[in-house]
């Protein structure tokens, strides 16, 4: 059975779109994209290399694998998630994406998302690892689905864009780790409890 991973920047007031770019998403006019860029901190990626293990596939949700897969592909080299990104196993959940998917290695779920992950986790090896995503996190917290949560909180409030805890049901987490970057952001690695 496999584990499932979240791996999410938030901001201290729980918004989760557009972190890394400001083309990411700007679904509801969002205008903040890229704000978690100046704060990129060797350790965030130590700690999210850690949670992951060294088996392990990426699960997406459609908008974040379109902007991964209009990224990743073209990445210059030496960045060290090229090559690892290009090369793992990637499932998409989504009922709107056509085959083939664009990007290597890439397999589309069709169906409800919590019945198709729950069918996926209970068969796959290897744990699965989601990046952003906010909506299909959602979708898979109100089937319980989630083993453990790598929760980067940057030190900044937006005040708008999506969150990523909306709409979700009551849950308790137990804290596994927590450390601090240089750059004041906090990571916070959580299991359902």
């Amino acid at each position: 059975m496999a584990r499932i991973v979240v791996v999410e920047h938030l901001t201290l007031d729980g918004i989760v779109q557009g972190p890394a770019g400001t083309d990411e998403d700007t679904r509801d006019g969002f205008d903040y994209g890229g704000w978690a860029e100046k704060d990129n901190d060797p350790l965030m990626q130590k700690v999210a290399g850690e949670r992951m293990g060294n088996s392990w596939s990426l699960l997406a949700g459609r908008v974040t694998y379109e902007y991964f897969a209009k990224i990743w592909p073209h990445a210059p080299q030496p960045n060290p998630f090229t090559d690892v990104l290009n090369r793992v196993e990637k499932f998409v959940v989504s009922n709107t994406l056509t085959e083939p998917l664009p990007w290597q290695n890439s397999i589309s779920l069709k169906g409800d998302a919590g019945t198709t992950v729950a069918k996926l986790k209970e068969t796959h090896k290897k744990s699965l690892v989601i990046f952003g995503s906010g909506a299909l996190v959602q979708s898979l917290m109100q089937h319980s689905l989630i083993d453990e949560w790598v929760l980067q909180i940057h030190p900044i409030v937006l005040g708008k864009g999506h969150r990523l805890f909306s709409d979700v049901p009551l849950s308790k987490f137990k804290l596994l780790s927590a450390v601090t970057t240089g750059t004041g952001v906090v990571i916070a690695t959580y299991q359902p409890s």
